[in-house]
């Protein structure tokens, strides 16, 4: 047992330092695409690629959550080193995401019609309808190949896919910034995207197929009517915490330009680009131990699982919290800076965007541990009542007072669903133990981070001089102070010591609890 835990480590390490690295990269080369995009292209350019991925994403509710659902029901044959099963899981997934395609395909299509209604201002932008077609291409054919390296990430080597992901990212961002810089040809900028997205799909299927050859044999047998009906229970709960997942998430652009107008589409999406960089760079440390979690679940005890759970969550409330003072602190000035003064957004709705940022990263932990741990049906009428919470507040705020208003509909449907329910399915099935000790420690960490806020912003708010000498005093401040006052009052915690404890390169701490 002690070797599977070193494995479960080291593979947890690997992972999420090849996916933060791989991700920082991304997102370097994705900004200066960005840039570019934004001064060569005009502002209706900016908002229509906002909108027409969100418009992508709600349609692929139609995805179900199922790669949730078979990455845990591979958890059990992966570890127990069952090729035949695994054979079995691949092929079902295998014609289930030909099935989201069409569909997908199918459900983009029928938008088209109603384009005029999403949009409040349509823009005088040639070629529309083709644009979109090829934001849908793209979508569709993403489908296509990438359901291996589900089987990847299965066995606990979630940092090739990401290694593929980033090297066609990295391509397709040069290409595009370089048809930009010479042609400003939008519709060649799309064709590149779609370009990579095949490639990509295409090289990630070759590798795995190397890796399992057995994925390429024809006689495979099918899954027992047990195994089907659990992942058919899965997936039909996943369905549910899709819905929940692309209303809140994925609305956002939908809601502001046909409520309020595609130019605050535009300015959102470049708030946007930088906030969920960050959420990217920082959901990685999670991610890279989601596949560890699952064969943690399969092989040792709730006791073991909660205190890496209680480590987890210590973690994501340090660096989410740490995130939030900083955006708050930077993103109008990096914005104004990056883009020009005309996509600065009110300070209202800036600190909104870094509450909501926030509330998302305390749910990491729990989200990574009930997926992993296949706890999703349990929750699943959650994310229907997050979804019709969110979507009813956010329009009737947003008539009020505009583009904070769909922001604070997110907030408020997370605080009244998310934030209570998921932690008590994952303490009553998993941990066995009352949550009432998580929600001491969420009251504790965010009034330490009120504090801490509060004296950062005022601090920050004294520092005068041009644009430039401003953001780069705050950043001084942001990046160190908060930290300080984090490492003062919770270096002395257990949590802290563990994490201590994985920089140093040692166990995550199971080993020292098994002789306590």
């Amino acid at each position: 047992m002690a070797e599977q835990t070193r494995t479960r480590t080291e593979y947890s390490v690997k992972n999420t330092t090849v996916a933060v690295a791989s991700r920082m990269t991304a997102i370097l080369m994705g900004f200066v695409t960005r840039v570019v995009f934004t001064h060569v292209l005009s502002e209706s350019y900016v908002g229509i690629n906002g909108l027409f991925t969100d418009i992508l994403n709600v349609l692929a509710l139609s995805e179900l959550g199922v790669g949730t659902a078979i990455t845990y029901a591979l958890y059990k044959p992966v570890a127990e080193k069952d090729t035949e099963k695994q054979k079995s899981i691949m092929r079902l997934y295998c014609w289930f995401y030909r099935i989201v395609a069409l569909i997908v395909l199918i459900g983009g299509l029928l938008v088209i019609p109603f384009m005029d209604v999403i949009m409040k201002d349509r823009p005088q932008v040639d070629h529309l309808t083709l644009i979109y077609l090829l934001y849908l291409a793209n979508s569709v054919l993403s489908y296509l190949l990438i359901y291996k390296k589900t089987l990847i990430e299965a066995h606990q080597l979630t940092y090739i896919g990401t290694l593929y992901h980033t090297i066609f990212l990295v391509i397709q961002d040069a290409a595009q910034i370089l048809i930009l810089l010479t042609t400003g040809n939008f519709l060649l900028f799309c064709i590149i995207a779609v370009v990579c997205t095949v490639c990509g799909n295409v090289s990630i299927s070759r590798r795995a197929d190397r890796m399992y050859p057995f994925l390429k044999e024809r006689e495979v047998a099918p899954l027992g009517q047990q195994e089907k009906n659990e992942i058919i229970k899965n997936v039909r709960a996943m369905l549910m915490h899709k819905i929940g997942t692309v209303i809140v998430n994925n609305t956002d652009n939908i809601l502001l330009s046909a409520l309020v107008g595609l130019g605050s589409v535009g300015k959102y999406s470049n708030y946007y680009l930088v906030i969920g960089s960050v959420r990217q760079v920082l959901d990685q440390v999670f991610q890279g131990i989601s596949a560890s979690v699952g064969n943690l679940g399969v092989l040792e005890d709730e006791v073991h699982i909660r205190r890496i759970f209680e480590t987890s969550f210590f973690i994501g409330q340090w660096l989410y919290g740490f995130a939030a003072i900083c955006l708050y602190e930077l993103l109008s000035l990096f914005v104004e800076i990056s883009f020009g003064a005309n996509y600065v957004f009110d300070p209202g709705v800036v600190l909104v965007l870094c509450l909501n940022f926030y509330l998302t990263g305390m749910r990491k932990a729990t989200l990574i541990f009930r997926d992993s741990l296949g706890l999703f049906w349990y929750d699943r009428y959650k994310s229907i009542a997050e979804a019709v919470v969110n979507l009813t507040v956010s329009v009737v705020l947003a008539l009020r007072f505009g583009a904070a208003g769909v922001f604070w509909g997110t907030f408020i449907s997370t605080v009244t669903t998310s934030l209570w329910v998921e932690p008590y399915v994952l303490y009553k099935h998993c941990l066995k133990t009352s949550v009432r000790s998580y929600f001491a420690k969420y009251a504790k960490y965010v009034a330490v981070l009120a504090g801490v806020w509060y004296v950062t912003d005022w601090i920050c708010g004294q520092m005068g001089g041009n644009i430039l000498v401003k953001f780069l005093l705050r950043l001084l401040i942001a990046a160190v102070l908060p930290n300080l006052f984090f490492l003062l009052l919770y270096g002395h915690t257990r949590e802290f010591q563990e994490v201590l404890a994985i920089v140093k390169g040692r166990q995550w701490g199971i080993n020292r609890l098994r002789k306590r």
